[in-house]
């Protein structure tokens, strides 16, 4: 027991006076468990002698101008690593040296004219590399096709022309969802490069604010993007712009102002390629996604990737998905949030090759299917209703004639009942006079309650009239309407 004491006693001793010694060497410095942060001191260069339990390293904000090689060599728990806003303007061959666990690189706001081919070599679990806002003008060809871990890439605000996209297209990047190139000087993109990425790629790929020319399959590529509801798109939508004939000052927003493209032809849209399945599902009903591939065997990986860029692996996602050992992907209860493109990646573990799938999901409420017959059938039966009132007006007039049983008169009168209601039905009313020797009138109308004949039953109009008041005439100018048909007329 005294032995391993005495054994403990001088290397708590060392590593204590290690410590003393570190941190006198750079004061500033703070160390908290396995994060060193160096943050904004105003170094020149990287600390020769770095705690070897430092997962994490912060030296943004300094003054660095160049990282020998080596710099970061003997720390095998390193994973993040944050060189943000420096003064560095390229990387030394080996820099990143026995530093093959690192995951998080950061050398954003720095003076970086290119990424070369030796930059990254050593860094094949790099899942997050961070070069935006530099002066890059070129990626080599090669730069990025060691980093097989690869998730995601930010390049945005640089002085990129070109890109190498053949670089990726060969399905290397199994992981790869986010590729950042936008505010950079691209004038045109290699389309067919774009269309043989990986479908889980094209929909991370961002290239607004860019000094792109209008072109049709340009055009056509973005549009077809959107309409896959691909959030580069979505949440860009007014920064996608271009020069109409290359000229700077005529920008358009060619997602807002689509009528630059009108005279485009449909065939410029089908670019990304046609092996594209819609699948339509109503809310609440389960739904099967078939992953097609030409790979066989046994050595088979299956993954799908979500419309929310979220992986999908056996047996499910969530009790809401549920995956299958031939690769097929099931939705249990669908919703209207599950609707978007999905992708599925199959990888050949013995061949290192791998092919991806897409499928096009639309959910739509229950309801939404009957809806054109229900619109269709109420305007029809609204139709109909209509028609019969208006037979019904025409053809079902009352006549007062058929409610008396009063025979008619001998011989034709104009003080009969039935010549009156003819002379309603009639368009040209028959001439009447108001007395003899006068002329007839045309604009004098009276509202008919029973006729009343010069004399009945022995006793004058005027006798008739006193004790029957409600029996007069009624007299208006050619202006005012007082009867119920216009065509009636007066009878004596």
């Amino acid at each position: 027991m005294l032995c391993s004491q005495g054994v403990a006693a001088p290397l708590m001793l060392s590593s204590l006076m290690l410590h003393l010694t570190w941190a006198s060497l750079n004061p500033g410095c703070v160390k908290v468990s396995d994060i060193l942060s160096c943050s904004n001191l105003g170094l020149e260069q990287v600390p020769k002698q770095l705690p070897a339990t430092a997962a994490t390293l912060d030296f943004n904000h300094n003054h660095l101008v160049q990282l020998e090689e080596g710099s970061f060599a003997g720390l095998p728990h390193l994973v993040t690593l944050r060189l943000a806003h420096n003064r560095l303007s390229n990387l030394s061959p080996g820099t990143f040296r026995n530093t093959s666990g690192l995951r998080h690189l950061d050398l954003s706001s720095n003076q970086l004219h290119k990424v070369d081919n030796y930059y990254f070599q050593e860094l094949v679990s790099m899942e997050e590399l961070l070069l935006f806002n530099n002066q890059i003008v070129r990626v080599e060809s090669n730069a990025l096709i060691s980093l097989i871990n690869l998730r995601k890439a930010y390049l945005s605000h640089n002085r990129l022309t070109d890109f190498p996209f053949f670089s990726i297209q060969e399905h290397s990047h199994h992981f790869l969802v986010t590729l950042d190139l936008s505010s950079n000087r691209m004038p045109k993109l290699p389309l067919e490069d774009i269309a043989a990425l990986p479908a889980s790629v094209q929909g991370g790929v961002f290239l607004h604010n860019n000094s792109l020319i209008c072109e049709c399959a340009m055009y056509g590529m973005f549009r077809q993007w959107e309409q896959k509801g691909f959030l580069s798109v979505k949440d860009y939508r007014e920064e996608h712009t271009c020069l109409v004939y290359g000229e700077p000052r005529a920008s358009v927003q060619f997602l807002e102002h689509s009528r630059f493209f009108e005279n485009c032809s449909i065939k410029a849209q089908g670019l990304l390629g046609d092996a594209e399945n819609n699948l339509h599902v109503i809310a609440g009903d389960s739904a099967v996604l078939e992953c097609q591939t030409s790979l066989r065997g046994q050595h088979l990986i299956y993954q799908w990737v979500s419309p929310h860029q979220e992986y999908i692996a056996p047996p499910g996602n969530n009790n809401a998905m549920r995956m299958y050992a031939n690769g097929s992907l099931e939705i249990l209860e669908a919703r209207i949030e599950d609707s978007g493109v999905y992708w599925c990646m199959v990888l050949d573990r013995l061949q290192s090759r791998n092919e991806t799938w897409e499928v096009n999901v639309t959910v739509t409420m229950r309801d939404h299917v009957v809806e054109p017959f229900n619109t269709g059938f109420t305007t029809l039966l609204g139709c109909v209703v209509s028609l019969v009132l208006v037979l019904m007006y025409l053809y079902l007039t009352p006549c007062r004639c058929w409610c008396r049983k009063q025979p008619p008169p001998a011989t034709p009168s104009p003080a009969n009942e039935c010549s009156a209601q003819s002379s309603i039905l009639t368009p040209t009313p028959p001439a009447t006079t108001e007395g003899p020797g006068r002329k007839v009138s045309n604009n004098k109308h009276v509202v008919f309650l029973e006729p009343i004949k010069e004399a009945q039953n022995g006793r004058p109009r005027e006798a008739l009239t006193s004790e029957h008041p409600k029996l007069h005439v009624l007299r208006s100018d050619a202006d005012s309407v007082t009867s119920v048909f216009s065509d009636t007329t007066i009878v004596p």
